[in-house]
């Protein structure tokens, strides 16, 4: 199904970079490119978007893909430039690219012959040659919602690509939510459903027959899957560790393994906190090898995971105390920053040239002089150690006062 967008208005998301006076935009207008590298996650509109520019401006361009294409290909892009003074090149997979085919472009993207729109799913700044990097600005692409998915499966509908189309508003909300934010998957299974029916209407009958994992479609509100999504972090900040796993198994019945990373990332900063730091780094290392094995042997990691979190001690001090804080810089309730502790200042006390690291010496603004966010609290011992640490300092400030 042939659906690529022709102008940026065309874009499904990514209002941050196409929306009227963004910077994308801004470039169409001003009939101006750069070279630049667009990442985000698979289907959410990286190709679409690069085409979007190139036909707004009218540019030649030529696509390759770093891991399919050789130096040879290359050549011939060159070349090409050359020949016509500019090029777009469009570039796929652009963290895979060798050095042999960097040091083939490099002086061809300092001279402007070549304009490189590069794509990855991987993070440039961990991944992509530092050299390339600097001559491209990078726009990070955002995950598309439900929403966005939803208005991409109206637009197929409405423009009659696949002729005599009849979709239920349910089946639109399924396709939706079982594409999870991926567009390109969710134009894949409405194509398959339309050409899997005898009259071509799509009902969510017609998805549970073509999707071949679970389906959870829930209540007519919506508000089904995101139930589950809460009860799960509800039950192991309730320390209840079998309704935790019967909403895990849910989750991963459903192969939502995304929202489970998410859920065990925000219950180990938000839930258990200081209570047990180790946590935070453990549900990474549980990610990481569930990204390794995938299913079905993710489970395994993750029902030790979820067991550890609903039984470990619980602190949210951590989270509280910077909400407090901000709720001051939003109030406006900030102040200037001492003199003392200013960049280059003679009268700074260096805490390390004095016993136990500790000097009389005011940090805060003015202002805010004994303003209190923190509150420890006995949740554990290592908070219990914190706070005991937390309290001497005060006992100390008031002694030297």
């Amino acid at each position: 199904m042939q659906l690529r967008p022709k102008k940026l208005e065309d874009i499904i998301g990514q209002k941050h970079l196409v929306g009227k006076g963004k910077i994308l935009y801004n470039l169409v207008q001003n009939k101006r490119i750069f070279s630049m590298i667009l990442y985000g996650k698979p289907g959410i509109g990286k190709t679409s978007l690069a085409y979007a520019l190139i036909e707004e401006l009218g540019l030649r361009s030529r696509s390759l893909n770093a891991t399919i294409n050789n130096k040879k290909d290359f050549d011939v892009v060159i070349e090409e430039a050359k020949m016509y003074k500019g090029i777009v090149l469009v570039l796929d997979e652009i963290h895979r690219m060798n050095k042999d085919k960097q040091d083939l472009l490099l002086p061809y993207l300092e001279n402007g012959l070549i304009t490189l729109i590069g794509m990855t799913t991987s993070n440039p700044y961990h991944k992509i040659n530092p050299a390339i990097r600097s001559r491209c600005q990078i726009f990070e692409l955002h995950e598309l919602e439900e929403e966005d998915v939803i208005e991409g499966i109206e637009k197929v509908v409405n423009k009659d690509i696949l002729p005599n189309i009849k979709i239920d508003k349910e089946a639109v909300k399924g396709i939706a939510r079982l594409s999870s934010g991926d567009l390109r998957s969710a134009y894949n299974m409405l194509e398959v459903a339309y050409y899997s029916t005898s009259n071509f209407h799509i009902t969510v009958d017609t998805l549970k027959e073509i999707n071949f994992k679970p389906v959870f479609f829930h209540d007519k509100n919506e508000d089904g899957h995101y139930d589950v999504i809460s009860a799960f972090q509800k039950s192991i900040r309730g320390s209840d560790v079998d309704a935790a796993l019967h909403y895990l198994a849910r989750l991963i019945e459903a192969e939502d393994l995304d929202i489970i990373y998410r859920r065990m990332t925000v219950i180990a900063y938000e839930d258990i906190g200081l209570a047990n730091p180790s946590m935070g780094p453990k549900v990474d290392a549980c990610i990481n090898a569930c990204e390794r094995l995938g299913l079905p042997e993710a489970r395994i990691p993750l029902g030790d995971m979820v067991i550890e979190l609903a039984l470990s001690p619980k602190s949210n001090t951590g989270h509280v105390a910077l909400d407090e804080a901000l709720e001051d810089i939003r109030r406006g309730n900030t102040g200037n920053v001492p003199d003392h502790i200013k960049t280059n200042s003679k009268d700074y006390k260096y805490p390390h040239n004095y016993p136990n690291c500790f000097v009389k010496q005011e940090y805060m603004p003015k202002n805010l002089k004994g303003k209190k966010y923190y509150h420890p609290k006995d949740s554990s011992k290592y908070e219990s150690n914190l706070k005991k640490i937390y309290e001497n300092l005060e006992r100390m400030k008031n002694d030297e006062n």
